[in-house]
Order: structure tokens, then sequence, then C-alpha cells
């Protein structure tokens, strides 16, 4: 069958350059380190703190591993129990952040070591990658002169991959790489077993599979990929190939085993919280899931969007979060599109089975490796990410590898080959400086995911500490109404995103829009269900609202209203206690403002001015001993007070 296939056009003689493994493999080396070498002064960004800095077993060094083991990946981050499977089904990832406790114990938080860390785990991938291809396409029979080249060519176009910046220069994309790297080694185990009958190869391949689905699940699908590579390159039945499989699947057996006793058998499960379920609309005044159509033209839609980037990666963003990518239904262009683009690629991929081609298999591995993280299997918690096109990517790259080998001549082939691989590298050094800081990615990507709510709250985030730490009034002013703006766009697209409640509150707090705060931080109370922080910076805007109505306003009626809610929501406030007392003395009131004076004193008995204040309400009250008393001691305390009054 593949035997009488004709060879490609490229048959001519390949250099010896080519042939050298040893030499291109520590070229491929040097090649993907000094790509991402602008990475290595970089600080901890985006997802870093959920495994490293913000981390309770991570930071606790070799101390936190068994809590790492034994708890589900977001636990050490979210530190209350629940909270950590926000995300459907949990995560149990252990062996990165085992890695990253580690190096905690050794150099702490210095994030040097761990972007070094990652850069060298890339580049001995990219190496693997070549070496895997090199051995799989010996078995390429009519086109075993162009192997060397092929594999040559896919590893050169994944390592200049601009996609794969996010899990380079984002130290957690360690899980990825390490994922792939340990897929990859079970792969060439098995293939080495299936030549040689060494049974050694075959336990190794099991147990490196065993490590690569601990550092994160994408590995699953090569319970697949492995024994169709093995139909492909190695000529073997489907039965063969699987039993040469064997040890590969008891490795992933074991995992499941050990997830599903850690995570207590949580697999699914779609939470009714847009940011982690992105098939969420609004009717009427509540959220309800997509309908079936519209999630898989959705998904659909997702898909094609995948391809375009590996095809042409810019513009590219950290943040494909709702509404990223809207609603969508197969009325739309880009749906019937990607729907015809992937029949086409089935078509080609169930084709090429039969002749064994391997660009037929570059499309049956990318297509395994993204329907894990497509959504259709399980929800993966957003629309899409470009560290979940990194697995993918490998199959992307030995199809176009394979496809350049049919240009007329040897030469030609290279000079397109390496054309591609210098624009990708062009794209990947000008994105890296991107990761740099929290601050430089969000508002970076901001201007491509103009619709995402989650970038654009993180932005207003960003600028509401800028503004709280500001000196200069006019300028902490600017950044609060800064902030305001992009938390009302994040809140645009999803109304009752809690932090993006918070942050307008508080923006609309320090701005004196008082209502507006009073408004926002009873929603945030509602949806944070009732949380204690919350109700507090609602009880806070409360006191600032009933002050600012009864020293501006002069409506004392909603001034005492105001204080009187915030006083039930934080009776241990004396400075809402002191208020309410200058309320009702105001009104000559003078017994009923009394107790009030006396609970902020019993609260801070050395603050001068709730002493003086308590004071003078003696007086009123008839009790000049009393009252001569209390001013005295506040004068003592602050010689200044009586001008402060």
């Amino acid at each position: 069958m593949a035997a009488n296939v004709s060879p490609p056009p490229t048959a001519a003689p390949i250099p010896a350059f080519f042939q050298n493994t040893t030499l291109q493999s520590f070229l491929l080396f040097v090649f993907a380190l000094l790509l991402y070498a602008n990475t290595l002064t970089h600080g901890f960004v985006q997802d870093d703190a959920i495994v490293i800095t913000d981390n309770m077993f991570t930071t606790q060094g070799v101390e936190g591993i068994r809590g790492i083991l034994t708890k589900d990946t977001f636990f050490g981050f979210f530190k209350v129990e629940g909270k950590e499977t926000l995300v459907s089904g949990g995560r149990y990832r252990p062996l990165t952040l085992v890695v990253f406790a580690l190096i905690y114990e050794f150099f702490g938080a210095q994030p040097f070591v761990y972007h070094l860390l990652t850069v060298l785990l890339y580049a001995a991938t990219c190496v693997l990658l070549y070496r895997v291809l090199l051995l799989l396409l010996r078995g390429w029979e009519a086109g075993r002169a162009q192997a060397s080249l092929v594999a040559w060519i896919a590893a050169l176009l994944f390592a200049a991959h601009p996609i794969h910046t996010e899990v380079v220069a984002n130290i957690k994309g360690c899980d990825e790489i390490v994922a792939l790297l340990g897929s990859l080694g079970a792969l060439w185990l098995t293939v080495r077993y299936a030549d040689t009958g060494h049974f050694l190869w075959a336990s190794l391949a099991g147990i490196v599979f065993f490590l690569a689905c601990l550092s994160k699940e994408n590995s699953a699908t090569f319970v697949a990929v492995i024994p169709l590579a093995l139909w492909y390159f190695r000529r073997l039945s489907l039965g063969a190939a699987a039993r040469a499989t064997l040890p590969v699947w008891v490795g992933f057996a074991v995992f499941f085993v050990l997830r599903g006793a850690i995570l207590n058998w949580k697999f699914g499960g779609t939470p009714l919280e847009l940011m982690n379920n992105p098939f969420l609309k609004i009717e009427g005044d509540r959220w309800v899931p997509f309908t079936a159509a519209e999630k898989l033209a959705t998904i659909l839609f997702t898909l094609g969007k995948y391809v375009q980037l590996l095809v042409w990666p810019h513009p590219l963003t950290h943040d494909y979060y709702p509404r990223f990518i809207g609603i969508k239904t197969f009325a739309n262009a880009g749906v019937l599109g990607s729907g015809l683009l992937y029949g086409l690629l089935v078509v080609l991929a169930i084709r090429g089975l039969r002749q064994r081609e391997p660009a037929s298999f570059g499309i049956w591995f990318y297509l395994l490796t993204i329907s894990i993280v497509s959504n259709l299997v399980f929800p993966i918690g957003t629309n899409m990410g470009e560290r979940f096109a990194f697995m993918p990517s490998v199959g992307f790259c030995l199809s176009a590898a394979v496809l350049l080998t049919h240009l007329p001549g040897w030469k030609a082939t290279l000079g397109v080959a390496l054309g591609g691989a210098a624009v990708f590298s062009v794209l990947t050094l000008l994105r890296n400086p991107v990761w740099e800081s929290n601050e430089r990615l969000f508002f970076t990507d901001a201007k491509t995911s103009v619709n995402s709510a989650k970038i654009n709250n993180a932005c207003s985030g960003v600028l509401f500490e800028k503004a709280q730490a500001e000196k200069d009034s006019l300028r902490r002013e600017a950044l609060f109404r800064q902030s305001l703006e992009y938390a009302n766009r994040a809140l645009s697209i999803y109304p009752n995103y809690k932090d993006a409640v918070m942050t307008r509150a508080g923006c609309r707090f320090y701005l004196k829009d008082y209502d507006g705060a009073v408004e926002d931080y009873r929603l945030a109370v509602m949806l944070s269900n009732q949380d204690e922080r919350v109700r507090t910076n609602l009880a806070l805007a409360l006191r600032e609202t009933g002050k600012y109505y009864g020293e501006k306003r002069g409506d004392l009626a909603k001034a005492e209203r105001c204080l009187r809610e915030s006083w039930q929501i934080n009776p241990k406030d004396p400075e809402t206690a002191r208020l309410l007392g200058v309320a009702y003395g105001v009104q000559e009131r003078a017994q009923e403002a009394l107790p009030w004076f006396q609970k902020a004193v019993e609260m801070a008995p050395d603050n001068p001015s709730y002493l003086f204040d308590l004071g003078t309400a003696y007086y009123l009250a008839g009790d000049k001993v009393k009252g001569e008393a209390y001013r005295k001691r506040a004068v003592e305390l602050d010689p200044s007070v009586v001008k402060q009054k």
C-alpha cells in the first residue's frame, strides 16, 4: 500500500547537514533557548500566582508537597473547601507544583529560576519532538529520504510558533510543557518497544506517561495517539498496536483512579457562572444555558479560530473569556466555514488511513489532542486559550512539514520553511515582552479582547490599585475614573460580575458617588452570598453616605437612615457611632446623642476627637462636670483638638 505511493518531488538527496541528528538536536535546543531568552527577566504574571506566589502549599517548600499531592491543584490558592472546584470537574496536576515547591525551598520567589526552568523544558520538548519524528518517519517508506528534513522542519516550526508564547512566557504553562514532554517520551518509548520487543521500554513508557498525566490531563489523548502512530509508522495491526500500548493505558488507569480518589470522583458539572461557564446567556433577569445548537455552533466557530491562529498567529491574546467569542448560530459564516474546514480535515484524515500518510497522521494528532480542550468532551471553563493549542500544534507542524516536501526540490521546501520560521520567530520575539508584567499584559491584550469581561475587569483592578497608591489628587482621580470605565465595560458584558461590581463600587466611593457605591455594594453582598468582607465595605459606604448627606446636603433624615443601617451591619465601628451622635446633636436631641458618643469612646478610648465630642454632649445634657473631664482628657492627648472643633 504505502510502498506504492509516489515519493514527494523533493526526493533528491538531502544535504548531510540535515542528516546530522546530533547537531540538529543541539541547534534546535539553542534556537528555542534564544527565542525565549527575553522572558528570563520577567516577573510572575497571570496564573503564576495560583501555582507559586499565592499558593500556600508551594510557598511552604518541601513541607507543602504533601498538600499538593493530596488536594485539588487550586486548593492551595483558594485555601477554602469548595472554591477550588469552581472550574468544572476540578483539577489534579500536582507534578509541576511539586517542582515549584522544591524550587521555592531553595530559591524562594525568584522568578528568574522558574522562567529558566520553563524555557529549558520547552527547548527539551522541541528536541524530543524532533527525535520522536525521526524515529516514527523511519517507517515512511514513500518518503524515507525526506524523513530527516520533515522531522527538522516540523520541529523548527513548532519551536518558533508564536502561539506557544503563553505556555513558555507564563511559568504556570510548565504543566502544558511537561505534559507534552512526557507524552512524547511515552510515544518514543512505546515505538522503541515495538521495534525491539524489550519490555523495559514498555515499562518506562507506562511510568513516563503516568507522570505526564500528573502534569496535565490533556495527556490522556495519547492513549489513542500512540497506537495510531504504531499503525501508521510501524504497520502494526490495530490489535498489535493496542497490545504494545497496554503499559501506557495502565499508566493512565493508575492516574485516573488516583485523580478520582483525591477529587472524590468529580469529573463534570456545569456551574451557572459566566467566568467558569461561557455557554450561558441572559434571558429576562436570569442566566440560562445556550441551546444545543448555539453551543455547538459556538464551539465549531472556536475550533476554526484555533486553525486560523495556527496558520497566522496574530493578533494573540491571553484572554478568550466571554464574550471574546459571542453567541453563534449556524447562520454565521464563520461557523459554516469552520464546519466545512473540519469536515475536509476528517475526510483527508480518513483517506490517509489507508495509505498511512504522515500528513494524515498529523491531522489525526491535531483532532485527537484538540478534542479534549474543545468543550465537546467536557467543559473547560472558557471558550478557548492559546495554551490549549500547544499539544495540537504538533500535528499542525507535522502536516505542514510533509506538505512542504511536495514543493519542487528540497531548496524550495527549505526556503519556504525557513521563511515561515523566520516570520514566526519575529512574532514570538515581539510577543514575549508583553508577558513582562500583569499591567503590560492586561492593557496590551485589552486592545484585542475588547469584548472580554475578564480582561476589562483585570484592567480596572490594576488601575484601582494604582489609584489607591497615588499621592497626587488629580492623578488619583483620573486613575479612578479610568478604572471605572473598564469596570463599566466588564459589567456591560457580564452584569453580575462580582469582582467588577466590587471595583466599580470602590471607584464610586473614592469619587464621592456614595449612592452609586452603596448600590454596587448591595449587589456585591448579594452576589457574594453575604461575604463578611463585602458587608463591611457596604457598611463603610453607608457611613460615608450618611456623613455626606448630613454635612454637605443637610438631609439629616437620610443621614440618620444610612448611619443606622451601617451600624446594623458593623456595630464595631466607632466612627459610625460618633456620626450618629453628631446627627442627633445637630437636631438638639442631646439625650439621644449621648449614648452614641459613649459607644464611640468605649471602642476608641484614646481618640481625642471622640473624647471631646462626648464632653460636649455631656455639657449639652446638663452634666458639666463630666463634660469638663472628658474635654480636659481630650486636650491632654491632643492640644489642637479644640481648634479642630
